[in-house]
């Protein structure tokens, strides 16, 4: 008989990865501070459905292998249970991110006014194109240590995807409550959006490529792009 007298609702809360109770009308009886985050960019409907789904035939546990993205949040896998007719759960296992830490050089970081090099590099991409372009940035963000070659580059490959859009919209802002882990250090993330109505998706490889080995992330969609930048001071 098991006697341990343990709160682990303490453990499920300090977990990393979404863990969400539903009733069974699914409504949300519990979830833990990742599942908050989450549910920012996707609908409690959605992963009720699919908690529902991939529910195991009979009570107890199944575990699906399965990936699932959310703009920057991707899942391998995740895990249904339940143990009666009143209650179910979803735990949903966040994909490992390849570490390109021996990429990063930080000898060729350089203290930055992001804003700055924001603008030379869309005055570069004007002189040879005529879409309009609109650009909302955070005049407040302090400057920052980015490569400043590598940073430049990826941005002319994003803009270039974009040459036959008839407008280009681009925003700058720092994400509150989000982090990357660079060298087991939490670092702010700055998201660049640029959003239109279509672009090429020819570099998208190396667009992604180029990313990575900067901690990047990088979102591609049909009609936008997001870049996720670490903020490292």
């Amino acid at each position: 008989m098991n006697t341990l007298s343990t709160n682990f609702k303490f453990f499920i809360e300090s977990d990393i990865n979404p863990f969400i109770l539903f009733d069974s009308s699914g409504k949300i009886l519990y979830l833990n501070s990742a599942s908050e985050v989450l549910l920012g960019y996707v609908s409690r409907q959605e992963l009720y459905d699919i908690t529902l789904i991939y529910a195991p035939h009979n009570f107890g546990v199944r575990t699906t292998k399965l990936e699932l993205q959310y703009d920057t949040f991707l899942f391998y896998a995740f895990t249904v249970s339940y143990e009666n007719e009143d209650e179910i759960a979803i735990h949903l296992y966040h994909k490992p991110r390849i570490d390109t830490t021996n990429l990063l050089q930080m000898d060729k970081y350089r203290t930055t006014d992001i804003n700055t090099l924001l603008e030379a590099n869309i005055s570069l991409f004007k002189l040879q194109n005529d879409n309009e372009l609109s650009l909302l940035v955070d005049q407040d963000l302090p400057p920052f240590k980015i490569d400043q070659n590598q940073f430049s580059k990826l941005l002319r490959k994003i803009l270039e995807s974009f040459r036959a859009s008839d407008s280009i919209f681009i925003s700058l802002k720092l994400k509150i409550g989000e982090y990357i882990i660079i060298r087991e250090k939490k670092e702010h993330i700055i998201e660049l959006k640029i959003e239109a109505n279509g672009r090429y998706v020819n570099s998208d490889e190396e667009i992604k490529k180029i990313a990575q080995a900067n901690h990047f992330i990088t979102i591609l969609k049909e009609h936008s792009i997001y870049l996720q930048i670490p903020f490292i001071q």
